[in-house]
């Protein structure tokens, strides 16, 4: 009964902030618990709040929709504040200014300070791809199949402490640093937004496994510095990132660098405006993050 009643309200939730999930009359139906795509529009399977879908070269196969891993992932991006009831989560935000230099996130520290990741996975939409990821040493493994219409990954960050956002204005953008990735192209997502279909500021990479053990990226979109102990530095600039709903490029938006609110890490079959990711692999994935820092 809990999880009935939670499963209620998390969809409840979703759907009043304008997320494309499976309608509330149909989330427990048996057709939907043996074919999820019976019920979700194949336009939109695999979309929610990953910046990732598009229905086309998506296989036929059939699984089981898992609705606690469904339930248990929405939860974690889910806070009283932001019931519908509670009015505007948007407003009266705290701000923290963050200057070059600051780390925001590290997985050497035993306190994630003010968030923490966590994955969110096409399941959200009734796929059957799944990813796990440990804080305490940013391994990011899963496997990613596009049964049911699916075919991405993700680990975003949890809501941020106290309901802070992020003024960054004084940054020109953000350091990854890694390790693994075995040549797969992954994105990562910055937002200025809290709603679950808000912008995704994206910026696409490579992960080509170097003779030092770090990554590289082939793309011009980088700065990066390389160190074989510690993995690679990849800075993504604010100023060339793409803003995307649904993997889809919108253009004549303006990123608000005074109010980040969260980042995202996605490894999806498509790339951009229904062209697929033509360094991806069906199948097992690891990542590893070492370190999110502002330049």
């Amino acid at each position: 009964m809990a999880l009935f009643i939670l499963s209620v309200l998390v969809l409840a939730l979703l759907s009043s902030k304008g997320l494309q999930t499976i309608p509330l009359a149909d989330a427990f139906s048996p057709q939907l618990l043996t074919n999820p795509s019976s019920i979700i529009s194949p336009n939109h399977a695999g979309l929610a709040a990953t910046d990732d879908g598009n229905a086309s070269s998506s296989s036929n196969e059939r699984k089981p929709w898992d609705i606690f891993r469904f339930v248990t992932q929405s939860s974690k991006f889910v806070t009283p504040p932001s019931l519908p009831f509670f009015g505007d989560a948007g407003k009266n935000r705290m701000k923290r200014k963050v200057g070059p230099g600051e780390t925001l996130w590290t997985s050497s520290s035993s306190s994630q300070v003010f968030f923490g990741f966590a994955p969110l996975d096409d399941v959200v939409m009734g796929g059957a791809s799944s990813s796990t990821f440990d804080g305490n040493t940013g391994m990011w493994t899963g496997t990613v199949t596009d049964a049911n219409s699916g075919g991405f990954v993700g680990i975003r960050s949890t809501p941020f402490r106290d309901g802070l956002s992020l003024d960054m204005s004084d940054c020109n953008g953000v350091e990854l640093r890694l390790r693994k990735g075995d040549k797969r192209r992954f994105k990562f997502v910055v937002r200025d937004s809290t709603e679950f279909n808000g912008i995704c500021w994206t910026t696409p990479f490579d992960a080509v496994e170097n003779k030092g053990g770090g990554l590289s990226d082939i793309r011009e979109l980088f700065e990066q510095s390389r160190n074989s102990t510690n993995g690679i530095l990849i800075r993504i600039p604010f100023e060339k990132q793409i803003p995307t709903v649904f993997a889809n490029t919108v253009p004549g938006k303006t990123f608000d660098d005074e109010n980040v609110v969260g980042f995202q890490l996605a490894y999806s079959k498509f790339e951009y405006d229904g062209q697929l990711n033509n360094n991806f692999q069906l199948g097992d994935f690891a990542l590893q993050v070492l370190e999110l820092k502002s330049y």
